[in-house]
């Protein structure tokens, strides 16, 4: 499979969907996913690789204030919301503080949200513990454990510490109805000057970020929650912030290799199910300033192949000032997909995203091959984790 993954992108995809037709039909489980893959429109399909903000389906916010916190956020399904997913179906949902404002809202939430129809939707959430969690850190106060920074955890030296801590934000999670944790945070902190990581990752060490990103990732699976390593190709020797503009590395792969790709590898090694790119460009690696999330070389080339990695790849948000600054939400996300990643997370207009989208497949720039192989592992997740952790 790795050989495959290093062939053309038009090869690649297409010997794939071969190694698909074939290979799943030896077991009954991945022989249902391939017949669901078939039956599918390509609108279905498409909608399968998105997961974005509920609120985008309600008519009253622009896409401008969908990233307004202070707005706020839709906090049930509503009619309107129903109709307008069954035209623009997602694969999934990110929730944020301003969608929640009690723990029966929430829990009943959660539960429409993943009986709006068709393949049942992902719901994700942002909960690090530390400054970043959409739950923990709630006004209202939920009653859950509350976890120091990581990079704090870390310095104590006790990697028992960082299992505890996503075994508890795993349990509360899976009780509030949530699938997927935006968590843990692998990048090694190496840059004073980075304004957005700091104490969210687990230090400027790279095997002591290791042993902590596999403990937390094993914490919140034994508690039912898949866990996302953030942010491929590590966001932490940065000096900018992608959620305001460009930011960059100029870091040579084998220096990357020799620090960043530590946790990575750690957290693929332990099984992590999901991994989030950054909007960081890479010059050194990939000779140009296109955001790693819009890199082939690094989403295919070095995390499907060197790497090794088969789970989900999801976009950091498409909506940060990295993206829109230049590009729009139909450009970005076929770029996207062109490099390799399965999961668009929240662009900017989801509407125009998921047109562009489809355009591309009907026009042929993107194959259908290319498609099914991102929507196989959605389905994949979905049957093997989703479904079977209920």
């Amino acid at each position: 499979m790795k050989a495959i993954r290093r062939m053309g992108k038009g090869l690649a995809a297409a010997l794939l969907a071969c190694c698909l037709a074939i290979v799943p039909g030896a077991q009954a489980e991945e022989d249902g996913m391939m017949e669901k893959l078939e039956s599918m429109t390509l609108r279905e399909k498409v909608g399968q690789l998105f997961m974005i903000r509920p609120d985008a389906l309600e008519g009253r916010f622009s896409p401008a204030e969908l990233g307004d916190n202070s707005i706020i956020g839709t906090t049930k399904v509503t009619d309107e919301m129903k109709e307008v997913y069954a035209q623009y179906p997602c694969g999934g949902f990110a929730l944020f503080r301003k969608n929640i404002t009690a723990p029966n809202q929430l829990l009943a939430f959660t539960r429409a949200l993943h009986g709006m129809g068709g393949i049942r939707p992902v719901l994700g959430i942002d909960e690090e513990g530390g400054r970043i969690a959409r739950i923990a850190n709630h006004p209202v106060g939920f009653g859950v454990p509350q976890f120091e920074p990581m990079g704090k955890i870390a310095a104590a030296g006790d990697p028992a510490r960082a299992y505890e801590a996503g075994r508890a934000i795993g349990g509360y999670l899976k009780a509030y109805g949530l699938d997927v944790d935006f968590a843990p945070v692998a990048d090694v902190n190496t840059n004073p000057l980075n304004p957005v990581i700091g104490d969210r990752a687990f230090g400027d060490d790279p095997e002591v970020a290791a042993q902590m990103v596999v403990n937390v990732v094993e914490g919140l699976r034994d508690a039912g929650i898949a866990g996302c390593l953030k942010h491929f190709p590590g966001h932490g020797d940065t000096a900018t912030d992608t959620h305001t503009g460009y930011a960059e590395t100029l870091k040579t792969w084998d220096a990357i290799s020799a620090c960043e790709m530590i946790p990575f590898r750690a957290g693929i090694g332990a099984g992590a199910e999901w991994i989030m790119t950054a909007h960081i460009a890479a010059p050194s690696v990939t000779g140009s300033d296109e955001p790693s999330t819009m890199s082939y070389t690094m989403l295919t080339e070095k995390l499907r192949g060197e790497l090794g990695y088969d789970g989900i790849i999801v976009t950091d948000a498409l909506s940060m000032g990295a993206i829109t600054e230049k590009y729009t939400s139909s450009e970005a996300c076929i770029l996207c997909i062109e490099a390799g990643a399965d999961v668009l997370l929240m662009p900017y207009d989801y509407f125009e995203a998921f047109d562009g989208v489809v355009s591309a497949v009907e026009e042929g720039r993107i194959s259908q091959e290319r498609i099914n192989e991102s929507v196989y592992r959605v389905l994949r997740f979905k049957e093997q984790w989703m479904d079977g952790m209920k």
